[in-house]
């Protein structure tokens, strides 16, 4: 897909369909007005018919319209002008891409950086144009022998600008957005693969070759060294299951040679059964996602080398299976930690903070500037947040400020939920210096207290994606977040 910036008049351009925007009570935005009137009214007679009452989302395909080069024009709602929002322009240029998906144009022309956003800037407007049209676009079907045949391919958008000016920033924007596109197409790849391809090799195999694509260096740790590491949780989860594990470390360097880096544990958990904690039947084939925050920081090394981002990233990834087999753990052991901490394992499935634990460990040899983990980790933080925004936690105000600053400007956003050391008593236990869960079952707020205790030597932050990483129902699958999330948060660190 190629994305332009486009400032000549609508009227006269030779693309496959021009989009533009009609609010609420028949509102014509600028350049459907330009439209109206090189055609004689010809959109205002269809409005006045009924046949598109500006609702928020609907379209309305038209062809042949006088006066106009373009051989379709897709007039998309933008409901209520006053109400008209961030999640509104996501939704118009949801309904933008699914329509022109399906009219066989190779390129398209979208009008609707024109629109009003409240605080947002051009420069916002058309990078949420391109990763919007991109994930529309996205098909996971490389394991179908025959793919799906479809209309032509759209392969060109132009990004229409009223002012010349913003020309050179569009642009850039543009780049910027394609690289994250770029970083959360890959994460969702990852995290569509079923667990019988994407196992811990897989994704150590994928790590070495983004390493030889873009030039960071990668480290492999097999099960023999995370053993000689003394990584007794991460080894504990991966008992049961007949993958070997694999510690993978991915190191972008393109900071001053002596900054601190930025550091992001991706919880790996290839396939997660619940262990001899097993889980119901019903939907675990989901359990597949549980490595999206694996995903996550794949996308974020690929995005931050395409941008260049200055700075020293460190991408780690504990990557195993959660089976229940002979030689799974079981509830009630006991396993000492990187960190010389104790834990009893009264629940297998809560094995994510497991893994982690002894990651975010390992992570204190690189002396992090902030270290950040991403895990698909409680069912509770959808209950919480729902598929909305992800969790956050940390042991720094000034950083969780940071991370939904950088969520919010990106639009992949997060909320500050509480670690307050009240919650830390739940972990209590007789015969180990604590449990890895409460004896009241467990939240988002106690596995995030779990991680803490492994962190306190430096800035950290937790993000939950449980709910965020996927989608259920018709659009079910991973959703890449939060990768866009994170490169800003790495852009804001960036400049400083």
């Amino acid at each position: 897909m190629e994305f332009v910036v486009n400032v000549e008049s609508i009227a006269t351009q030779r693309t496959g369909c021009v989009v533009a925007g009609v609010y609420e009570g028949g509102k014509l935005s600028p350049s459907a007005t330009e439209l109206d009137t090189v055609s004689g009214r010809t959109l205002s007679d269809v409005l006045e018919r009924g046949d598109l009452e500006g609702d928020l989302g609907a379209t309305l395909l038209l062809t042949r319209i006088p006066n106009v080069a373009a051989e379709r024009v897709l007039l998309v709602g933008l409901g209520a002008e006053q109400e008209f929002s961030e999640s509104s322009y996501h939704t118009a240029l949801g309904a933008t891409t699914s329509v022109l998906r399906t009219t066989g144009a190779a390129d398209a022309t979208l009008c609707l950086d024109e629109v009003s956003i409240s605080g947002r800037d051009s420069e916002w407007k058309i990078e949420q144009a391109v990763l919007a049209v991109m994930n529309g676009l996205y098909r996971f079907d490389k394991l179908k022998s025959a793919p799906p045949r479809g209309r032509r391919a759209l392969a060109r958008i132009s990004l229409h600008l009223s002012d010349r000016a913003t020309a050179r920033a569009a642009g850039i924007a543009i780049e910027r957005a394609m690289a994250i596109a770029q970083g959360i197409t890959f994460a969702k790849d990852l995290g569509n693969l079923p667990a019988n391809i994407c196992t811990p090799t897989y994704l150590a195999e994928q790590a070495r070759e983004l390493g030889r694509q873009l030039g960071f260096d990668v480290q492999i740790l097999d099960q023999e060294a995370i053993e000689e590491l003394g990584m007794n949780a991460f080894l504990a989860v991966a008992g049961g299951s007949r993958q070997p594990s694999k510690l993978i470390v991915m190191e972008y360097r393109a900071g001053a040679s002596d900054a601190e880096p930025i550091v992001i544990v991706g919880k790996g958990i290839t396939f997660d059964t619940g262990g001899l904690s097993i889980k119901s039947a019903s939907d675990m084939e989901q359990m597949k996602f549980d490595m999206c925050g694996a995903a996550s920081v794949f996308g974020v090394l690929r995005a931050s080398a395409l941008m260049k981002i200055p700075l020293n990233v460190v991408g780690i990834i504990p990557a195993t299976e959660n089976m229940p087999d002979g030689n799974a753990i079981r509830p009630g052991d006991v396993v000492k930690t990187m960190s010389g901490q104790t834990v009893e394992i009264l629940d297998t499935d809560s094995e994510g903070r497991l893994v982690l634990c002894d990651a975010l460990t390992y992570a204190a040899r690189y002396n992090p500037a902030v270290l950040i983990d991403v895990a698909t980790l409680t069912g509770a933080i959808v209950r919480a947040l729902g598929e909305i925004a992800s969790g956050v936690f940390s042991n720094s105000d000034a950083l969780v400020r940071e991370v939904v600053e950088a969520g919010d400007n990106a639009w992949d956003r997060a909320w500050h939920m509480p670690l307050w050391h009240e919650y830390q008593d739940t972990f209590k236990s007789s015969i180990a210096d604590f449990a890895n869960v409460g004896p009241r079952g467990d939240c988002a707020i106690t596995a995030a207290c779990f991680l803490s205790r492994f962190t306190q030597r430096y800035p950290w932050v937790h993000l939950d994606i449980a709910g965020t990483a996927t989608k259920s129902g018709d659009d079910k699958g991973a959703t890449g977040r939060p990768v866009a999330l994170l490169v800003h948060f790495l852009m804001g660190r960036a400049l400083g």
